[in-house]
């Protein structure tokens, strides 16, 4: 799906609010609240859950829709409209406690999101995973060759998702 395509579902939807992601939780609660980023946050369930929690969030998607309906449910989330792929939106180096991509794949968007976290910041990571590689979805055990030498916290894999939750070594 293109930002059309998600702006006008984001649009046509009565009710964009949804709880955040039970791993989000799981892994925030084990963190001291700190600058959070959610990268394709879509309409802010897991930034204002983080925001709720005492982090300072910054939350960042390419549907415009979203990011309204995100500002009217939350004054706490820093909201940015960027569009990922065609990077407008940069991550700053070594500034981040805690890094979410949920339910997004973006393989170009690992590296630089790896080196925006602070030493020991940790960076949760769900995606797709497909019988093959193709562009929104892993392979399987595709999402662990990107992250070799670091700490992993939580690894999960099946056949329809990988979730991932590494700490950056310090």
């Amino acid at each position: 799906m293109d930002i059309t395509t998600w702006d006008a579902r984001y649009r046509s939807q009565e009710e964009a609010a949804s709880d955040p992601s039970p791993l989000v939780i799981e892994t925030a609660k084990q963190l001291p609240p700190g600058r959070a980023l959610d990268l394709a946050c879509g309409a802010g369930r897991n930034a204002i859950w983080l925001a709720e929690q005492g982090w300072t969030v910054t939350a960042v998607d390419g549907a415009a829709a979203a990011i309204e309906i995100l500002k009217q449910r939350s004054l706490r989330v820093e909201a940015r409209v960027a569009d990922l792929e065609k990077h407008e939106y940069v991550i700053a180096p070594s500034a981040w406690d805690l890094i979410v991509i949920c339910c997004y794949l973006q393989r170009d968007l690992l590296e630089p999101a790896k080196l925006g976290l602070a030493a020991g910041g940790v960076l949760l990571q769900v995606a797709l995973v497909g019988e093959e590689a193709t562009y929104k979805r892993l392979a399987p055990g595709e999402l662990d060759r990107y992250f070799d030498g670091w700490e992993i916290l939580h690894r999960r894999e099946d056949s329809s998702v990988s979730e991932i939750v590494v700490r950056r070594p310090r």
